[in-house]
Formats: C-alpha cells, structure tokens, sequence
C-alpha cells in the first residue's frame, strides 16, 4: 500500500500511524470532556464559542423586578465585556423548555433561566445538551452542566424588617407575597424577624396574591391587598411579589403610607413614599456566571448569594434618604454587619417550613 508521499508501506506502518493520530485527538479532547462529566472549569480553548443567553420567567424583562434584575445584570456584562446577550421572554410555560431548547442547539452557553419555575424544563433540557452550560436562579437543578444561584433572601429581608418596625407609628406593619411558595414565605420569615427584634410587641399582617404563575403578575390585586392591611392600621407594607408589587408601592403612596420595594431598587417609583427596598442581586448573579464561564472557569453546583457576596442588601438613595433616620441607618447596619460576621443567624424558613415568630 502507499503511503502519504506515493511509496509502498506495510499495512501495520499504516495502523500504527492512525492509532498514533487517534490517539492525539483524544489527548486533546477528553479533558474537555472529563470538565464537563464533573462540573470543573471548562478548558480556555472553549471560550471561543462564547455566546451567552437568558429566558426570563412570566412577567417579562420590565417587570420592574425580579426578570428585571437579571435584564440589567445582561446589559451591563454587554457593556463592560462586548458580548451580545441573546435573551427570550417566555409567555406561557410551554415555552420554557422551548426556548432553552432553541439557544442550545444555536451553540449558547451559557444559557440562564431565571426564576425556579423553569426548574423541570432545564432538568430535560441539561440531560440532552451536556456540552451546553447552564445556570438557574432559585432552584437547584443536579445536573453535572447545571448552576443553581440561589439566594439568602431571609438576610435581606431581615434587615427591611427591621426598618419597618422602626419606621412605623401604628405599631402595624404588613408584607404582601406573590405566589405562596416557601421562597416568598422565606422573605416572610426573615421580615417577621426583623420587625420583631425591632418591636417586640408589633402587629404584622401577611398575605400572598396566589397559588398560580399568575399571582405575579396582578398589580390589582396587589393593591387591594395592601389596601386591606392599610384599613387595619398598617402604615408600612413589604412586598415581594413580581410585578404584582407595583400595584402595592402605588395603594401605599396613595393612601399617604410606606411602602418597601423588591428585588429591584423601587425607590423611585414613589419618591418618599418607598421606605427601602430589599435588593435581591440577580444582576450581580447573571455577571458573576458569565464572567466566569467567559474565563474558563465555569463550574456547576449550588452557589448561595447573601448580604456577604453582595447577593442581597438594601437601597438607600435619593429617593429614600429623607425617611432613613440616623438611628435606623445604625440599627441597619448593625444588623448587617453582625449577619456578616455570623454573630446573627436569620432562620431560613425554607430549612424546616417554619418561621420562630
């Protein structure tokens, strides 16, 4: 047989050479498979091929909030970096597992779902795209190519809690969730705690919109809802309900009360009519994940967001620093410093499904 160059070579020179260059393709190739089998970071070589997604939940990229955030935290990564974000808004849950299905058999990666809602969908999606990365927020997906940012909202929440307490007159506050899933409970339970260490002795009325995708977004309802505890003698009311919340920072401004934003900075909505809002750092999640699966080091599991890792916090602006008095500035920070350093532990309802207060 003839070899490359046109001279007779024996068969076995032949093999030898194609298992030698076999061999080669596979020396280069397995440690890139071997990152994505075990979650480890993916070799630089990949980072080539960067083209980053996002699928929002139900509510949309201008819900002022949660989807929101994640938006934001694109853009920015656009900004900084160069790199186009591609992005989707679902409309109705069908479209979820499309949608990941879409951009990763386009070649994204990574691709981000926001919201613990898509959680069934990646599930499916991750098993049959395993070269593909991708991140969920507020669910943990075990998958070997599967990021689960989650937060420790209850900190945050802790910490507005707090402020409520002080900032009230009537002794009354309330807290208004979207859909009634132990996450928004979570919220709840570190607001109750708060309030509580601030006033021991203060009334706190608490309702969730729904049971359904939908209870996130219905500012009316949202606003009857804050009404309601506003007719009881609420005079400061927390919500953490998507879209839903606007309807509840406007009833409280209307009524001459106080409102607390979510996720987002919802300070100026109502200018001096939004006590703080609890900031759940979503934006900060999505530029940390891109930021590194662009680096190469991309790698899967559980990553947990809290007042330590900038993952949650509270806004204090403009808008809101005329309601902020010197005494509830040092009691915030207090507060925060010793969740930081450990010295106060906020319970996670979502550890047991029970709230101490």
């Amino acid at each position: 047989m003839k070899g490359c160059g046109g001279v007779d070579e024996p068969l076995s020179v032949l093999v030898s050479r194609v298992d030698s260059l076999v061999r080669d393709v596979m020396r280069a190739f397995l440690p890139i498979l071997a990152a994505f089998l075990v979650g480890q970071a993916i070799p630089a070589p990949m980072a080539a091929e960067f083209k980053p997604a996002i699928v929002y939940d139900l509510g949309g990229k201008f819900d002022k909030s949660f989807n929101e955030g994640a938006f934001r935290g694109g853009q920015k990564f656009t900004a900084d970096i160069g790199v186009v974000v591609r992005d989707f808004e679902i409309q109705n849950d069908a479209q979820r597992e499309q949608a990941m299905r879409r951009f990763a058999r386009d070649g994204n990666s990574p691709v981000i779902a926001v919201g613990f809602s898509h959680a069934s969908a990646l599930d499916k999606v991750a098993r049959d795209f395993p070269a593909t990365q991708f991140a969920i927020v507020d669910m943990v997906v075990d998958q070997p190519n599967v990021k689960s940012l989650v937060f420790r909202e209850h900190e945050g929440a802790y910490v507005v809690g707090l402020l409520a307490a002080m900032a009230s007159r009537t002794g009354k506050i309330g807290f208004v969730g979207g859909m009634d899933i132990p996450l928004i409970r979570k919220f709840a339970c570190g607001y109750r705690q708060g309030a509580k260490h601030a006033n021991p002795g203060i009334e706190i009325f608490e309702n969730m919109t729904g049971v359904t995708g939908a209870a996130w977004a219905d500012p009316v309802k949202g606003g009857e809802l804050a009404r309601s505890q506003i007719d009881r003698g609420a005079d400061v009311i927390s919500q953490a309900a998507g879209g839903t919340g606007i309807g509840v920072l406007r009833a409280a401004a209307d009524a001459g009360k106080l409102g607390i934003g979510s996720d987002a900075n919802q300070n100026g909505l109502f200018p001096g009519r939004v006590l703080t809002s609890l900031l759940k750092r979503v934006d900060n999640a999505i530029i940390r994940a891109f930021t590194s699966a662009r680096a190469g080091q991309w790698t899967s599991g559980v990553e947990s967001l809290g007042l330590k890792e900038d993952g949650v916090g509270w806004a204090l602006d403009d808008d809101n620093r005329a309601l902020i008095t010197p005494e509830m500035k040092a009691a915030a920070d207090g507060a925060e410093a010793a969740i930081v350093s450990g010295d106060l532990v906020v319970h996670d309802y979502m550890a047991d499904s029970k709230c101490p207060l």
